[in-house]
């Protein structure tokens, strides 16, 4: 089962995908209806946080990981998928994921780069054509934003990302047919950070800077972004 994330953008049930077996990429093929699913990064452990993790912030009265999950949902992302990682367990006890497929990645300690790997895993074979991955630490960024993006989506070629005052931001959206080249080049916490890099020219960007706010909750101070 896959998990989580905090800067950037799979593994199934029963671990790493066999890409000798199936390809790493969700559409049907031509002609298909391809859905854009919703992937979660949700496993980060919040080490300079004092080891709370993200996920389990106190946003509204309930844990931050589920406004990431209805922002996804109200945006159009069809499925959705959460990754965990740290404290996995106490996460699915204490937040409604209902409807979510919601996977584990034991790997999480090792960067964000490995939660992106997982998620993308656990999307092979749905049928989606693109995977519009966004951050559980980013509350600022609503269904308004993810819906400008979502709705960019092309094909499985697609390479969309939300922009800020023209500055590339999150979330953003990779065609499946870019999977194979995420997966294999996304390590520690550079997650997507080398495709986008490689493929700066092909980027389309969203303006979602009158919409949205794409700060991040990473240190003491950021907590009263929570109040």
């Amino acid at each position: 089962m896959p998990a989580e994330t905090e800067q950037d953008p799979g593994r199934s049930p029963g671990g790493r995908p066999d890409r000798s077996t199936a390809p790493l990429t969700g559409a049907r093929g031509p002609g298909a209806a391809a859905a854009v699913a919703g992937l979660l990064l949700a496993g980060g452990g919040g080490r300079r946080l004092g080891g709370r993790p993200k996920a389990l912030l106190p946003y509204r009265g309930r844990p931050l990981v589920e406004n990431a999950v209805r922002v996804l949902r109200e945006a159009g992302c069809d499925p959705v998928h959460v990754v965990l990682g740290a404290s996995a367990a106490e996460v699915r006890e204490r937040a409604d994921l209902s409807g979510c497929v919601v996977v584990d990645n034991p790997d999480w300690a090792e960067g964000m780069g490995s939660s992106l790997r997982v998620g993308l895993a656990s999307l092979a074979g749905t049928g989606a054509g693109a995977a519009l991955v966004s951050l559980v630490d980013q509350p600022g960024i609503g269904a308004e934003a993810v819906a400008r993006v979502r709705e960019a989506y092309r094909s499985p070629t697609s390479l969309v990302a939300a922009s800020y005052d023209g500055e590339r931001g999150h979330p953003v959206l990779f065609g499946a047919d870019r999977w194979p080249d995420i997966v294999a080049t996304a390590t520690g916490d550079r997650g997507a950070r080398v495709h986008l890099k490689e493929h700066a020219e092909e980027v389309m960007l969203v303006e979602c800077g009158d919409v949205a706010a794409p700060f991040d909750i990473d240190t003491p101070p950021d907590l009263a972004r929570l109040a």
